[in-house]
């Protein structure tokens, strides 16, 4: 049975508070008609601290989109290997015995997709399969672990690298003035995450089925714009509702297989803000210290698109893991409105301790804040 491996997370180390966020927004908008409006979304996002990929004061500029995505591409190189070497010490596997690469990404553009340069530096093998994601944004965390799931339930055996790039700081548009724009800018933030799913073996999560369902009728809620600046991102106001209608998809993908998804043991949801998991809470019945790993994703790192579900369940290993054959639920939500939803119950310890042993300053951390 495939296996999700503990993640290795990695943030940039450029970081923005939100009382800084704030005051920009004070300070650059000062004559909008609905600044306080925007401070007031703003400051109830519960979003502490973000992570950015270049300092304030050069992200706050804009070059246009060549020189950002230029900026994508080499931040990416220069950040990615690490991550992954973490991830597959995590999972005991070497760059040979990976059978497939998913990439995903929706705030930067490369063709061939970053697989291909990692293949070519890394020494994985010449016939590793190659699984880009670029356009289901948020929800391609949870897209990424499905069809890692797949590819293992069809080829018994493999083993699956997920990668998680996403430099949201470089989407910023200094001249969209809207307010779900404005609140987006204080909102995400910029993360690479990794993992393995193994085909035998391994400790974490082991994947017992997964589903996908797209809300009718709802394609425009979140979006891009494509023009000569860019990638404009693009949020409904109606977004923060989504859960009266992904909550019952949840429960009605879990039921065939006799889950109970209003009673499991660990959930590892993408927190797109906290209306989205005050609402889950409220719809499935749940206590809200079970939403607390994403919570916490979301206070210390803000919004990071599909990286949010790796970095919320690298929390629950860094919290001891979960009992032996505990159930969970690991979710992503997105653009369409789409939801990826995966089953799974926890399998083992890591080198006979507690899964939540971290290493000293010293050694190599399962999270780390990366230099340029």
């Amino acid at each position: 049975m495939a296996t999700l491996c503990r993640p290795a997370i990695a943030v940039p180390e450029h970081i923005i508070t939100r009382e800084e966020t704030l005051e920009l927004a004070r300070t650059l908008h000062a004559n909008h008609p609905q600044l306080e409006l925007a401070l007031r979304l703003i400051g109830n996002t519960g979003v502490q601290t973000r992570h950015l990929v270049q300092p304030i004061e050069i992200t706050l500029e804009h070059p246009g989109f060549t020189t950002r995505n230029n900026v994508y591409e080499a931040e990416a190189k220069a950040r990615v290997p690490e991550v992954i070497d973490r991830a597959l010490e995590h999972a005991e596997l070497t760059v040979r015995d990976i059978n497939m690469i998913v990439y995903v990404s929706c705030t930067g553009f490369m063709m061939p997709s970053m697989t291909a340069w990692l293949i070519n530096t890394m020494g994985f093998r010449n016939e590793t399969r190659q699984l880009p994601i670029a356009q289901l944004g948020c929800a391609a965390g949870g897209a990424a672990i499905n069809r890692a799931h797949d590819f293992c339930r069809a080829y018994p055996g493999s083993n699956v690298l997920i990668v998680a790039c996403e430099f949201c700081s470089l989407l910023y548009q200094p001249t969209d003035l809207a307010v779900g724009n404005l609140l987006s800018n204080g909102l995400f933030g910029d993360a690479i995450a990794c993992a393995v799913v193994r085909g035998e073996g391994g400790t974490g999560v082991q994947l017992e089925a997964n589903g996908s369902h797209l809300v009718p009728d709802t394609e425009e809620w979140i979006s891009y714009a494509v023009k000569d600046t860019g990638f404009h991102f693009l949020l409904d106001k109606r977004v923060p509702g989504t859960m009266a209608m992904l909550a019952p998809a949840m429960r009605d993908m879990a039921e065939p297989h006799d889950w109970d998804v209003s009673d499991l043991d660990f959930y590892i949801v993408h927190a797109g803000g906290p209306r989205i998991l005050d609402d889950l809470g409220k719809y499935l019945e749940l206590e809200q210290n079970m939403f607390r790993y994403s919570r916490q994703t979301l206070v210390e790192r803000g919004n990071i698109a599909s990286a949010v579900v790796f970095d919320a369940l690298e929390r629950l290993f860094q919290d001891g893991g979960a009992e032996h054959s505990a159930r969970g639920v690991i979710a992503g939500f997105g653009p369409g409105i789409t939801a990826e939803i995966a089953l799974g119950t926890w399998s083992g310890k890591v080198n006979g301790s507690s899964v939540g042993h971290k290493e000293t300053s010293a050694g190599r951390n399962s999270s780390v804040t990366m230099p340029a």
